[in-house]
């Protein structure tokens, strides 16, 4: 007999929150939008505009396969996980990353 998991939705909803992707893959070199090894690769808005990284599918592309200093994302975060958390980066950015 085979026997299928389903995750429950709370599960899933955790799995594809961009807040939680972020604290665990992310925030160690960004922590609150700014850039620990490179000050002008942060994510506040400005810099996002300044090297073309200011929109959903762009982010998604620097997270997925990474850039220089970057690592890539693209074998250890789904593409729903990989949306999400650049969309928060986004969210976060348009809002200058206050709460």
């Amino acid at each position: 007999m085979l026997l299928i998991f389903y995750p429950s939705s709370a599960i899933a909803q955790d799995i594809s929150d961009g807040s939680k992707i972020f604290t665990i893959h992310c925030a160690g070199c960004h922590p609150n939008g700014k850039n620990i090894i490179r000050r002008g690769k942060n994510l506040k808005l400005k810099a996002l505009k300044k090297n073309k990284v200011d929109t959903l599918d762009s982010i998604m592309n620097l997270v997925s396969y990474g850039k220089n200093n970057m690592s890539a994302y693209e074998e250890r975060l789904t593409q729903n996980e990989i949306k999400a958390v650049s969309q928060y980066i986004l969210d976060k950015a348009q809002n200058n990353w206050r709460n």
